[in-house]
């Protein structure tokens, strides 16, 4: 079973995002174990005041190191992590690769930025990587924790209803997946492609073969170059 361990601000607000859908079935059949740690309650300033302003001037505020060194040193007390990760907008772009990789790992810390970031010797000294969710800059990595979890859980074996879905979709091969069609075959005189219902699997698997790099070759070609 894969554990994870959310460093938060919010705790309450994050979990709530764990309650339904396929992560909450994963939690139920005991695939994954997902435990959130309040980053205040390790504080040990009087108000439990976990940022402060930044050396050296400039705007916003920055997570202290303190607490969450105490959070994490307090984790790992109790097991070998395999990654310790921070999710920002300034490190690698999460792909479908990375996804498969960390999906076979057994335990995993994610900690959730806030404010202007956090103190840069927890990036130094503690996190083995660190992980953004795309190009672009959110108030708190709590929404990203959850892109995060649920890229990574749905790929785990028994998670998904047809463990080979996973396997199916988009940029598992470096490609978009083929458009997608059921039930009826003619809708207002849109009419499924006729190849889906001759029943001629290998047919219908060149045509979907070929879909997908017509596809990825109009909105995606640098897959291809991969």
């Amino acid at each position: 079973m894969m554990r994870i361990d959310i460093l938060t601000l919010l705790p309450t607000d994050l979990s709530n995002t764990f309650k339904s859908s396929i992560l909450k079935r994963a939690e139920k059949k005991e695939k994954v174990k997902i435990s959130f740690h309040n980053i205040r309650d390790y504080s040990k300033k009087k108000h439990k005041q976990v940022d402060d302003y930044p050396y050296g001037g400039g705007s916003g505020m920055v997570l202290m190191v303190e607490p969450i060194y105490e959070c994490i040193k307090n984790l790992k007390s109790e097991r070998v992590y395999d990654e310790i990760i921070y999710l920002t907008p300034d490190a690698e772009i999460l792909n479908q690769k990375t996804a498969n990789f960390l999906s076979i790992k057994k335990n995993i810390i994610v900690l959730c930025g806030h404010y202007k970031g956090i103190d840069q010797r927890i990036r130094d000294h503690l996190i083995t990587r660190e992980i953004s969710i795309g190009d672009f800059v959110l108030s708190g990595g709590e929404l990203a924790a959850a892109v995060f979890c649920d890229c990574i859980i749905r790929l785990i074996p028994g998670v998904l209803g047809d463990e080979s879905s996973a396997l199916t979709d988009s940029f598992q091969d470096n490609l978009i997946s083929p458009p997608i069609y059921t039930r009826p075959a003619v809708f207002r005189s849109w009419k499924v492609p006729e190849v889906l219902l001759n029943g001629d699997k290998n047919e219908i698997e060149n045509w979907r073969e070929n879909k997908s790099i017509e596809i990825t070759s109009k909105i995606r070609p640098d897959l291809l170059n991969k």
